[in-house]
């Protein structure tokens, strides 16, 4: 009988456990689609990988560089219109981390061309802060991750982002 109890009970601290890392990596996903919009770049530092971070140079140099690039770009005329997260995969516990993938659908709008996407965002959850990080999820695939997670694999499928454009 105290067999079946500790049984349950495991199953029930392991299904709240992810249920509830779940709606935190949403949570932490809205805060930094929200900042992102708000040009709140501290904030969305706080929830980049950090390890992306410290490649850019920390954290000053690293917000200097985001905040130059979207002042660029809203020189150049690109107006970010919404940044939804719509949804967070499974969570899964791998090279001793705690990941996840995020989907977003972003809209900007740049010289009368509306440009809609939906891009992906793996979640890696940092213990000592006992916040979400994130790093758009088709980075994964180009030469700097080796630097940024040696020997990553995952059994996550992350899906590649989509655009589409329509004048306006």
């Amino acid at each position: 009988m105290n067999k079946q109890l500790l049984l349950i009970l495991s199953l029930f601290f392991s299904l709240s456990f992810f249920s509830q890392t779940k709606e935190e990596a949403l949570r932490d996903a809205n805060i930094t689609a929200k900042a992102t919009l708000n040009s709140d770049f501290k904030t969305v530092l706080k929830y980049t990988y950090p390890n992306v971070v410290e490649i850019m140079g920390g954290k000053e140099k690293a917000l200097q560089l985001i905040s130059k690039t979207m002042e660029t770009m809203k020189k150049e005329g690109f107006i970010f219109k919404s940044s939804d997260v719509l949804e967070v995969s499974k969570i899964v516990n791998e090279q001793n981390q705690i990941r996840c993938f995020v989907k977003n659908k972003n809209v900007l709008v740049f010289n009368q061309v509306k440009i809609t996407s939906d891009s992906y965002l793996l979640g890696i959850y940092n213990e000592e802060t006992k916040v979400w990080n994130f790093i758009e999820a088709k980075q994964l695939f180009s030469p700097f991750m080796s630097t940024v997670l040696p020997d990553f694999k995952t059994s996550l499928v992350i899906p590649q982002g989509t655009m589409k454009t329509e004048k306006i």
